[in-house]
């Protein structure tokens, strides 16, 4: 069985004139990424706060192949079509779309997202597309993260048992 979601959107050609039809209804589009490999609470609360930010979220989310290449060979745990899939079931997040670079760069420039937001552990480091935003009058948000909730101390604490 396959798992779908007309909120997964499979290639930027579908997601962009969403995107332009959003926009000329005046909403906001906010942007945020990442693995989201084991979905656990301090997801959910980057993604609420995310979409507090604006009217419409879209979520970019690392393929399998991106998070092999950056993380580690064992990971991700759960596969992408999962991934998606769970993602879309939040009420919170409008759309999600699978890249398959190491960074939702290419992404941030076309989609241009009048807000990106990622997680406070970024203050100080640089943030794919950034640059690109500010140039382009956009927004970068840091939103607070939950203390000790991460996939890979989740991970950690079932190896131990």
């Amino acid at each position: 069985m396959q798992l779908k979601s007309p909120k997964i959107i499979s290639n930027i050609n579908v997601l962009k004139p969403l995107v332009e039809s959003v926009r000329q209804k005046n909403k906001t589009v906010v942007f945020t990424n990442g693995c989201f490999d084991i979905i656990h609470p301090g997801h959910i609360y980057i993604l609420q706060q995310a979409k507090a930010k604006g009217d419409i979220l879209i979520v970019g989310l690392n393929s399998d192949s991106s998070i092999k290449s950056f993380k580690s060979p064992n990971r991700p745990v759960c596969p992408q079509e999962d991934r998606a899939f769970v993602l879309a079931s939040l009420s919170c997040v409008d759309y999600v779309i699978i890249f398959d670079e190491d960074t939702p760069e290419r992404l941030i420039i076309e989609i241009s997202p009048d807000v990106l937001v990622k997680g406070k552990d970024y203050e100080g480091k640089f943030i794919s597309g950034s640059d690109y935003l500010l140039a382009n009058g956009k927004k970068i948000e840091l939103v607070e993260l939950i203390n000790g909730k991460s996939t890979s101390s989740l991970i950690e604490r079932i190896k131990k048992n």
